[in-house]
């Protein structure tokens, strides 16, 4: 997966970044609060993984010509810009991290490494009717769970099953758009699109309007 930032529309953009490649990049842009986090984040990886999100988030404001408010994760884990301008997601898998910035609605972005093993482990994050549209093909199974993954972290609250609380709508491999809904929680009857790119084995997906 390539490296790349892209404006969504005037008031959204998204980022990726390698990693590897952000590890060495000045991050004299972060708040004093986030200096703090990042001075007591211990295992290298993590501090990587960290940075490079950082870097995503920065990129799409600057992709907006927005200033870099500084961020901070709420009880439930979703991150908030500190001047309460805008919405963000953040995410990390692999070798990559991304971030979403949207100025008025929320948001939720994901990353996923395609793998075999999402196709037994299905009955624990799907709907039965949803593995009988997704037959066994692990490519299906991978963007099942990013989608939910997403509309997760859009919601931003805990308590939300991606089995029992989020369902997808039927889809194929060739999809863009993906159709969830959450069902028998306090945000039911909220319906969610999310947007869908792949490249080799890497899979992201985020929330669209």
């Amino acid at each position: 997966m390539l490296t790349k930032i892209e404006k969504i529309s005037p008031l959204s953009a998204f980022a990726i970044n390698n990693i590897k490649s952000s590890e060495n990049t000045s991050m004299d842009f972060l708040s004093f609060r986030e200096k703090l986090s990042l001075a007591n984040i211990g295992h290298p990886q993590k501090r990587k993984e960290w940075k490079a999100a950082r870097l995503a988030i920065k990129n799409t404001l600057d992709s907006l010509s927005l200033p870099y408010p500084g961020f901070y994760k709420d009880n439930h884990g979703k991150s908030h810009a500190m001047d309460d301008s805008g919405h963000v997601s953040l995410t990390h898998h692999g070798d990559y991290a991304a971030a979403i910035f949207h100025r008025e609605m929320s948001v939720g972005i994901d990353l996923e490494r395609v793998r075999d093993k999402t196709v037994p482990l299905g009955p624990k994050y799907l709907d039965p009717s949803e593995m009988e549209f997704l037959g066994s093909d692990p490519f299906l199974y991978t963007l099942a769970w990013s989608v939910k993954e997403s509309i997760y972290k859009c919601q931003g609250k805990k308590g939300i099953s991606l089995r029992q609380n989020i369902i997808l709508e039927p889809f194929t491999a060739h999809d863009k758009i993906i159709k969830g809904k959450i069902y028998g929680s306090d945000f039911s009857d909220h319906h969610y699109q999310v947007m869908s790119y792949s490249e080799n084995d890497m899979i992201l997906t985020y929330t669209v309007w």
